[in-house]
C-alpha cells in the first residue's frame, strides 16, 4: 500500500491500490463510490494546492505524488484506473506543515505495469477542502515501447519564464512526445541566477520574464533556496507537464552555485554567506522538499538511487557533485568526482543488473572539457595520455564494467547547453581498458545557449553528431534548445535515440541493437 515518510501515522501494509474492495487506511473504508466530489465548507480557511502536482521516480507498480498546500493539511489521493475515479481507492498522505514548506509525497505502489493510472489530488483541513488537482501516467513496462525523454538546465542565463512565448514551451512540445519517465538531468533550477523584467537583446529585441521576490537575487537562505524550485511551477506547460509524466530529477551545479565544489568559500560580492557546504545544506533540504522524491529511496538520504523502469531497463542516477574534490587543472594521479562510496555502488548495481539496457544518468559529461577558469569543472583535463585527475576514477569505472561483462551502458547527461552523440571506443583512445559505449547530451532545456566544448582523447569519444549555436549565451528566441528521446521495443529490445529539437523535431537518430552494445 502507498506509505509515505513524512506521514507521522503507521505505514500501512503493502497491497494493491486497485485491488478488489475498498482500502482501510487509517480505520475507515473508502470505496470507489464514496469518493466522487465532497462536500467542504467554503471560506478563508479552505486550503489551497499552489503548485499544481508532480509525478516522479516512476516504477513499473507506481511513481511518487508530490503536492504543495498553502497552510497546514493533510494530502489526500485517489487513486484510480478510470479517467471519471468511478473505481477510485483514496491514499491518505502526509500532513503538509511549514516544516517541509507546505510539500509532501506519497508513493502510489502495488499497480499493474504498463497501465495508465489517474490521481486527485486535494488537501483537507477539518471541514475544509482544495479543489482538487488531478494528472496521471503510465507505469512502465507492459508490451507497449517504453519512452524515455532527458534534458536539463532550465531558466538560466537570465531567461526565465517568458509570457511572449507562452512560458517555457519546449515543455509542451516534450508533453507532445507522450513520454513515460523524463530524467531531468540536473540545473532544475537556477540558484545562482536572478531575473530581471527585461533582457535586452541583439538587434534592439527584449526577452520579458515573470519574476519573483526570491528570483530577485542570488539564493542564500532557505526561504530562498524554495523560491528557486518554486519558480518554474509557475509556468503552465511544466506544470502540465509535471502531472502527467513522472520525472526522474538529479541535481548539478546552480541547484546552489555556479561550479561548486564541497569545502569551497565564494569570492563573490553577491553572496553574504560564503561557505558552499552551508549553502549546499540548505539547497538539498529544498530540493528534497519541491522535487518528487523521497529521501529514503536515495542511498544516503541525497540524490543517487537505482529505479527499474521494467526487465528492458535500469536507470542509474549519479551525483558528480557533493562528493568529488575540489576543482584543480586534473593533472594529479588520482582525483574522484563520484567518490569512492558511490563509484563502488555504481558498479555493484550496475552488475547486478538484467536489464538489456543500463542507464546512467549523469548530471555532467564524461569527455567534454568544462572549464572552470583554469581549474576543471567536469570529468576530462583537455590531456591526452594516460587518464589523470578525475578520468582515474572514471577509468576505473569503466575497467571494472568491462571486467564483469556488462553490455548495454548508454550515459545520458546535459550541461553545456547544447546537443550532442559521442561514442567512446578504446580503439581511439589512451585508456584501453573499456567496452565501447555511447554518451548522449542533451539541453538546454530553457536558457541560454553555449559549445561545443572540446573533446578530450583519453576515453577516444568521436562526436558523431553536434548542434551547438554559433555565439555563446544564445537566447531562446533563437532556437538552440534541446531534449533527447530514447525509446525501448521490448519485443527486438532495440533502443531508438532521437535528439530533438525545442519543437519535438528530430535532428539526429540512431538505432542501437542489443546484441552489438
Amino acid at each position: 500500500m502507498p506509505r509515505s515518510p513524512e506521514s507521522p501515522d503507521p505505514a500501512p501494509s503493502r497491497r494493491s491500490v486497485l485491488g478488489h474492495g475498498a482500502a482501510v487506511l487509517g480505520g475507515t473504508a473508502f470505496g470507489g463510490a464514496l469518493l466522487g466530489a465532497p462536500a467542504y465548507a467554503q471560506g478563508r480557511n479552505r486550503p489551497r494546492l499552489t503548485h499544481g502536482i508532480q509525478l516522479g521516480d516512476p516504477r513499473p507498480d507506481g511513481a511518487v505524488v508530490w503536492a504543495r498546500s498553502d497552510r497546514p493539511a493533510r494530502m489526500m489521493v485517489e487513486v484510480a484506473r478510470r479517467p471519471d475515479f468511478s473505481d477510485a481507492e483514496l491514499v491518505r498522505g502526509p500532513m503538509l506543515t511549514p516544516a517541509t514548506d507546505g510539500t509532501g509525497r506519497v508513493r502510489i505502489d502495488g499497480l499493474e505495469p504498463g497501465g495508465e493510472v489517474h490521481v486527485r489530488v486535494r488537501a483537507e483541513r477539518g471541514k475544509y477542502g482544495s479543489e482538487p488537482v488531478t494528472g496521471s501516467f503510465r507505469t512502465p513496462g507492459g508490451e507497449r515501447p517504453m519512452r524515455l525523454l532527458w534534458g536539463g538546465d532550465v531558466a538560466g542565463q537570465g531567461y526565465g519564464i517568458n509570457p511572449d512565448i507562452g512560458g517555457m514551451p519546449i515543455f509542451a512540445a516534450m508533453a507532445d512526445r507522450d513520454p513515460d519517465v523524463f530524467i531531468h538531468s540536473g540545473d532544475v533550477c537556477y540558484s545562482d541566477g536572478p531575473l530581471t523584467e527585461r533582457v535586452e537583446l541583439p538587434g534592439g529585441r527584449v526577452w520579458r520574464n515573470v519574476t519573483t521576490e526570491a528570483k530577485a537575487k542570488v539564493a542564500e537562505t532557505l526561504e530562498e533556496f524554495r523560491g528557486q524550485f518554486a519558480y518554474n511551477l509557475l509556468d503552465d506547460n511544466l506544470r502540465a507537464f509535471a502531472a502527467r509524466v513522472p520525472q526522474i530529477v538529479q541535481w548539478d551545479d546552480h541547484e546552489v552555485t555556479n561550479n561548486w565544489y564541497p569545502g569551497e568559500v565564494l569570492e563573490d560580492d553577491r553572496y553574504t554567506v560564503t561557505s558552499v557546504d552551508r549553502l549546499a545544506a540548505r539547497a538539498h533540504r529544498a530540493f528534497h522538499e519541491w522535487q518528487p522524491v523521497m529521501r529514503r529511496e536515495a542511498v544516503d538520504g541525497r540524490i543517487y538511487r537505482r529505479l527499474s523502469l521494467g526487465p528492458d531497463v535500469d536507470v542509474f542516477v549519479v551525483d558528480m557533485r557533493v562528493y568529488r574534490d575540489a576543482n584543480s587543472p586534473g593533472t594529479a594521479r588520482h582525483e574522484e568526482v563520484l567518490g569512492r562510496a558511490q563509484a563502488d555502488w555504481l558498479v555493484r548495481e550496475v552488475c547486478r543488473s538484467t536489464a538489456v539496457w543500463k542507464v546512467i544518468a549523469a548530471d555532467m559529461p564524461l569527455g567534454l572539457v568544462v572549464p572552470d577558469g583554469e581549474d576543471i569543472e567536469a570529468v576530462a583535463n583537455g590531456r591526452p595520455g594516460a587518464p589523470a585527475g578525475r578520468e582515474s576514477e572514471i577509468d576505473r569505472v569503466l575497467h571494472r564494467l568491462h571486467r564483469a561483462g556488462v553490455t548495454g551502458t548508454v550515459w545520458l547527461t546535459a550541461d553545456v547547453h547544447y546537443t550532442a552523440a559521442h561514442h567512446y571506443s578504446p580503439d581511439r583512445g589512451s585508456s584501453s581498458d573499456f567496452t565501447p559505449f555511447w554518451e548522449f547530451v542533451s539541453g538546454p532545456l530553457h536558457a541560454g545557449g553555449f559549445g561545443p566544448n572540446v573533446l578530450d582523447p583519453t576515453f577516444g569519444p568521436e562526436a558523431v553528431f553536434v548542434n551547438a549555436p554559433p555565439e555563446p549565451n544564445t537566447s531562446p528566441l533563437d532556437g538552440f534548445q534541446h531534449f533527447g528521446e530514447v525509446e525501448v521495443d521490448p519485443r527486438s529490445k532495440e533502443l531508438s535515440v532521437h535528439l530533438r529539437d525545442a519543437n519535438g523535431d528530430a535532428l539526429w537518430s540512431t538505432v542501437l541493437d542489443p546484441q552489438a552494445a
